[in-house]
Formats: structure tokens, C-alpha cells, sequence
């Protein structure tokens, strides 16, 4: 983070620096020693909240508190000085910071940095969107080279409507900034051909929402490192649970934590997860040193799009259970996929984890339960799961689709995705509508596609609904 350059560090303001630099190091200690060494589950369920925090600040309280507060007080002035000069830790404001998103922001870092062996650090945001936003504007400024530099960056075509919608129109259009989408992913001739000396990062989705597209994700961080740009990947779809890039050399992971870590639907929340020193070719230390807590602490100071302490805990409370809840979602969607794709009815079906789906083997090398090993009941071997999101297409037309849709009656019909209850939408008129027709082939979005986002129901009962559901299809 950067301090103020024109700072006087008086010996109380030094006080402060001395007694946290001692509770950071005292921090630093505990992760290197203790929380590295805990299985994925034991990190989830307890993040970095401690009894020893519990009972010396909060009253003992087991579960993280809810800080409902707009700002922090101080002890004296020295103590604000060193504060809001960043020379000590700090919420000072929740427009930044707060305690609360610090306990999710932890454990997040943790999660999608389980394995690997850095550092991560993590920044959370108001939705999804504000992530993808906090994670690629900063690689997107001047460097005074000239105010009309050129710069581009690349994409995968498939990927959350949103997405495209940011990149297309609030990038390209409105800005100037040339986004060059990449069709095919598993391609690695076309991203290095779209790569030139104005290219700022490489950006992909995986599995993508809705189409299941999937790339190497080594390989394109190895292309990527070798031009000194970052690979940032969205695995909203996955978590950390089934897919953590930053272990495979990507350098920033962002999630839609609304969907996946958060099957309850309770709110809207965004993350922002970063290796500490990551790769760019921007002449900016202190982004590529530790990214999350810059974005964190400086942009989005200024833009505002941090999180709320109250969706932070409540966000937190459903990740504890993220492994378990991400094993049961992925076999029912497996069942429900496979009963799919032999139905006379639908004419294709889009899930990695059906055998002849052509990305599979490549998803199979990524997408394994983490720590299954480690359970009895798989016999002490790794096994791979594929998520709770797939799609496919009624045979027939748009028309055939939304009869089909019309005719759910336990699914939801909603744009929502990765929820305890199953939920169904047709992209082309929902999440995807937006980026018109000539997008929507981009992405490989045909009008007759269902998104379906299998849910903890049982599979049984979930395939009865979509059998009575097309077997009206008229």
C-alpha cells in the first residue's frame, strides 16, 4: 500500500507501528504454522476467527460478530495518523474496510489459496460484478505515454452476460479499450495471436456460464507469464472447492460469491482473490505485490463498491460448509445430466462431466473434489466433480424451450444460479439478452437453451419435474 510521502512518523505514531507489527507477525506465525496445516473444512468452519479473539474482544462469542458500525474510533491522534496513512491496520470507515469483511476476506484468501505455496489476499465487494470490475481496472490505466494509448485485453467469448456486457460496452464502447474475445479457448495458437505489446491481462471464465467452457488453465498462465501479463479467471461456477486457478499459476481469482459459496441466496457479494506478487507489465510495485489489498485500500476507496459487514458474516456462514455442499450439487447434477442426455426431447446437453462431452478429459484434469482423498467413503482416492451448473437444448426451437420452461413447477424459473433449489432460466431472454443476437452466437447461446442449476433436492424429484415439464412440450 502506498503511504502519503509527506508523513512524520512521531515516536507515539511509532508506538502503534511497533505494537502491530508485533500482532502481525504474531498473525503471520499462526497461518504459517497452523492454519497451512488444516484441512480444507477445518479453514472453511474457522477461518482466522480464534478463541483467544473470542474471548479477549468479543465476549466469547463463537460465531464472528457483525460490526454494525460506519467507522472506527481512535485512541489519540498519533493512532489516527498511523492509521489512515496505512502504517498500521485499519478499517477506519466501511465505505474500505470493516472487521466483519475482514473474516470473510481471510478465509476466502485462504480457501482459493489452498495448496499453493504463496501468499494470497483477498478483497470483497458488493456484488459479482464489482469484483470483475475491482480485478481488471487497474491493469487498464494510463501510462502516460500518451492519453490516447492503446490498450486491449483478451477474453473468452463464453462467459456470464454481465461479463460480456462490461467488457463490450463499458470498455470498448464507452472507453476505448479493446476487448478481444476469444472463441475458442482451448486454443492456444489464438490467444498468443491476439496478444501485442498494448495487451493488459487474459481473462477467462471456466467452467463458463452457461455454455461449460473450460481451458488449460497452466498453459494459458505459462502464455500469459511468458508476455509479463496476469491470466485472471472467474470460477464462480466451481469454487475452491472443485477449481483453484492460483494453484495452477493464474494470478487473481474473482467470484460471484451471490452463487456458489453462498447457496442461500441471502444476498449479493462479490471476491476478489490475488497471489502476492503477481505478473504484469505495468510500473506499479505495490498492485503486483499484493493486489487485493491494494485495490482494497486505494481504488476502491475512491469508487466504493466494498461489501456490507452484515452480507459479509452471512456470506462467511454459508461457506463453511462450501466442500460438502459442492460434492452433494455436483452428483445430483450428474444424475440429473445423464438422464438428460437420453431423453427424446432434448437434442444436447452441456455438462463437463459427461464422458463424450468434448472438454471433458480437459475439465477432469482440473475439477476434483479437494481433499477427497482424504475420505473414507471414496477409498482414499482424489475424485473428480464437475459443479451444479449445465445447460441444454429442447428439440424444436425457442418455442419448444419456453413451453418446456413454463411447465416447471418445483424449479425455479429465475436468473439466479447455484442455490440450495434448483433453478432454471433460458439465457437468450434472460441473462444473456442483452449482448443481442450477434453476441449471443459469439458465446455459443442458441435461443432453445436452458441453463438449469441443480440444487440439494433429491435427483429423483428434480428429474420428475423436468420429465412432466417436457413431456407437455407441445
Amino acid at each position: 500500500m502506498a503511504t502519503p510521502q509527506d508523513v512524520v512518523v512521531t515516536p507515539g505514531m511509532q508506538q502503534y507501528i511497533d505494537h502491530n507489527n508485533a500482532y502481525l507477525a504474531k498473525r503471520d506465525r499462526y497461518i504459517r504454522e497452523v492454519v497451512k496445516k488444516w484441512k480444507f473444512d477445518t479453514i472453511a468452519v474457522h477461518g482466522l476467527y480464534t478463541v483467544e479473539d473470542a474471548i479477549e474482544d468479543y465476549q466469547g462469542a463463537i460465531i464472528e460478530p457483525i460490526f454494525m458500525s460506519s467507522s472506527q474510533a481512535y485512541r489519540d491522534s498519533d493512532e489516527m495518523a498511523a492509521a489512515l496513512a496505512y502504517l498500521i491496520p485499519t478499517w477506519c470507515y466501511s465505505r474500505i474496510a470493516n472487521p466483519s469483511t475482514y473474516y470473510l476476506e481471510w478465509t476466502l484468501a485462504l480457501l482459493e489459496g489452498y495448496g499453493f505455496g504463496g501468499e494470497t489476499t483477498a478483497c470483497s465487494t458488493s456484488s459479482g460484478m464489482a469484483a470483475i470490475m475491482t480485478a481488471v481496472q487497474p491493469f487498464l490505466v494510463h501510462t502516460h505515454k500518451s492519453v490516447h494509448e492503446p490498450r486491449n485485453f483478451l477474453a473468452v467469448a463464453q462467459c456470464y452476460g454481465g461479463t460480456f456486457q462490461q467488457f463490450n460496452v463499458r470498455l470498448a464502447e464507452e472507453r476505448g479499450i479493446e476487448c478481444r474475445w476469444i472463441e475458442d479457448p482451448t486454443n492456444l495458437d489464438e490467444w498468443a495471436r491476439k496478444i501485442d505489446e498494448n495487451t493488459r491481462f487474459l481473462y477467462g471464465e471456466l467452467p463458463s456460464n452457461p455454455g461449460q467452457g473450460f481451458f488449460d488453465v497452466a498453459k494459458v498462465a505459462e502464455l500469459a507469464h511468458a508476455h509479463k501479463l496476469p491470466l485472471i479467471c472467474d470460477t464462480t461456477v466451481a469454487t475452491p472447492a472443485l477449481l483453484r486457478p492460483i494453484c495452477h499459476g493464474a494470478d487473481i481469482v474473482v467470484q460471484s460469491a451471490t452463487k456458489s459459496l453462498t447457496t442461500s441466496g441471502f444476498g449479493v457479494c462479490g471476491m476478489v482473490i490475488a497471489r502476492k506478487n503477481l505478473v504484469s507489465n505495468l510500473p506499479n510495485d505495490a498492485m503486483k505485490s499484493d493486489f487485493a489489498s491494494y485495490v482494497k485500500y486505494l481504488p476502491n476507496r475512491d469508487f466504493g463498491p466494498n461489501l456490507h459487514p452484515m452480507q459479509a458474516i452471512m456470506t462467511l456462514n454459508d461457506v463453511r460448509t462450501l466442500r460438502s455442499k459442492m460434492d452433494l450439487l455436483s452428483q445430483n447434477t450428474m444424475k440429473v445430466a445423464q438422464w438428460l442426455e437420453k431423453h427424446p426431447r432434448v437434442e444436447q446437453v452441456e455438462y463437463l462431466g459427461l464422458p463424450n462431452h468434448p472438454r471433458h478429459e480437459l475439465a477432469s484434469k482440473y475439477m476434483w473434489l479437494v481433499d477427497s482423498e482424504h475420505d473414507a467413503c471414496y477409498g482414499g482416492k482424489r475424485v473428480n466433480r464437475y459443479g451444479h451448473l449445465m445447460s441444454f437444448c429442447v428439440k424444436g426451437g425457442a418455442d419448444k424451450a419456453r413451453s418446456f420452461f413454463d411447465n416447471l413447477q418445483r424449479i425455479w424459473r429465475a436468473t439466479d444460479l447455484g442455490r440450495i433449489k434448483s433453478v432454471a432460466t433460458i439465457p437468450a431472454i434472460s441473462t444473456h439478452q442483452q449482448q443481442g443476437e450477434s453476441g449471443r452466437k459469439l458465446a455459443g447461446i442458441p435461443p432453445n437453451m436452458v441453463r438449469l442449476c441443480v440444487g440439494g433436492e433429491h435427483a429423483d424429484d428434480t428429474i420428475g419435474d423436468l420429465d412432466q415439464a417436457l413431456s407437455r412440450v407441445k
